[in-house]
């Protein structure tokens, strides 16, 4: 028997080991980025010598009202020290009282207290007022007009008032926008349902470019940045983090030459080139808190599909402790058809797309070109196959199973980090 490799999977908040024979797997992990040393001083740089226009202090005046769009619970956002970082650059030029901190959901369900306080830290859940977006209640969205490719604008009211306007976030390649951070703090994170259905629907995730670290000629991310700049962003500030969700670096400044520069960054920690493509491919989705539900974790399965072979086997380990999730559209979506090629004909036949829809589309294409299983410590059996999914209690038990299946010249690569490295065939 050949020699073993231990591989450490990103799975939940401990991780779960597989062993897997060494002549046959390639291990593709985020090229090795350093924390920064002092984290706090790189924040407050990002603020002070931006990207592109004035320092965060020069675009602030006495008194005016601020509003700050962080990411949800789903994020690995250090929002915390990022806080921090503009409370203290902004002391002096508004008070706590000045500053509303909305978190961006999209369509995922509200943050709890606990959750809230987990996010931005005690002092700063005592001290400033946050505020759950919701895109579903129209009392508290404002119309902004038609912006992109015929895309109604609908955002959140206080993000709208708002004197400043300032998105926080971080950038990683994003699975049909191209990267995360940046405008999409803005919509689809603060913007009303029809808003965010339309950025999502059929024929835009369905388009080639709607992939992976593509951003110009994306038709998501090109409807995105235009919703940004029309409605207008004061100041943009964003962290590029390691594999250990250590912040590498931060950029202000300006909104689209910030998430550029961002960008660049990126592309060179968190894509490899491989030789090929694979019989089997291990994935996951990043652990927590990127792997809490099923529905955040069609994006590991994403990243595999881009190497593996047609017919080919995708094996995805995510704890989903949050189930599918209970709340949305998800897993009513992929109960509305009895076949992965039965879904997709039927997105594509409605257009419109339903919330939470296009996880279901992308999951589908997915399913259409390869065998997914998922190893799971939270969903049932027959949940998982609900999702058109194999389920498997042992990971490696199934890629040896499939190496044997397929022959002596099957080869598994594996994606510990899973969207994390985002791979790609040479």
């Amino acid at each position: 028997m050949s020699d073993t490799i231990d591989i450490e999977l990103a799975y939940g908040q401990k991780g779960l080991r597989i062993a897997l024979p060494a002549d046959r797997t390639t291990v593709v992990r985020p090229r090795h980025a350093a924390a920064a040393p002092d984290p706090d001083r790189v924040l407050t740089q990002a603020l002070r010598r931006p990207v592109a226009g004035p320092p965060l202090r020069e675009r602030v005046r006495p008194g005016a009202k601020v509003a700050v769009s962080i990411c949800d619970i789903t994020r690995a956002q250090p929002r915390e020290a990022m806080i921090r970082a503009l409370l203290d650059e902004l002391d002096g030029i508004v008070g706590t009282e000045d500053i509303v901190l909305l978190v961006a959901t999209g369509t995922h369900r509200a943050n709890d207290d606990d959750e809230l306080r987990a996010m931005v830290g005690e002092q700063f859940a005592r001290t400033l007022r946050i505020v759950n977006h919701d895109g579903r209640d129209a009392s508290a969205l404002t119309w902004c007009g038609t912006h992109g490719r015929d895309v109604p604008v609908w955002l959140n009211s206080e993000w709208v008032e708002a004197d400043v306007r300032i998105t926080t976030g971080f950038v990683e390649p994003h699975f049909f926008a191209g990267f995360s951070g940046g405008p999409k703090l803005v919509a689809p994170g603060l913007a009303g349902i029809e808003t965010i259905l339309t950025l999502h629907d059929a024929t835009r995730i369905g388009n080639e470019r709607a992939t992976w670290a593509i951003c110009e000629g994306n038709p998501v991310h090109d409807d995105v940045r235009a919703i940004a700049v029309a409605t207008g962003v004061d100041f943009a500030f964003d962290v590029v983090l390691n594999a250990e969700q250590r912040i590498v670096a931060a950029f202000g400044g300006d909104l689209l030459e910030m998430h550029e520069a961002a960008r660049a960054t990126v592309r060179q920690v968190a894509m490899q080139p491989v030789e090929g493509r694979y019989d089997v491919v291990v994935t996951t989705n990043s652990g927590y808190p990127l792997d809490q539900n099923l529905y955040q974790s069609v994006k590991g399965m994403s990243a595999a599909a881009t190497i593996v072979k047609p017919g080919g086997l995708i094996v995805c380990a995510a704890e989903c402790r949050d189930g599918f999730p209970a709340f949305g559209e998800f897993r009513a979506g992929l109960a509305a058809a009895p076949s992965p090629q039965a879904l997709l004909d039927q997105i594509y036949a409605r257009q419109r797309t339903l919330p939470d829809q296009w996880q279901v589309q992308v999951l589908a294409r997915t399913l259409v070109k390869a065998r997914v299983a998922l190893h799971t410590s939270y969903l049932s059996d027959d949940e998982v196959r609900e999702a058109h999914l194999v389920p498997v209690p042992d990971v490696a038990a199934a890629v040896m199973a499939e190496l044997a299946a397929v022959g002596p010249d099957a080869r598994v690569c594996v994606l510990p980090e899973g969207p994390q490295t985002i791979p790609y065939s040479t």
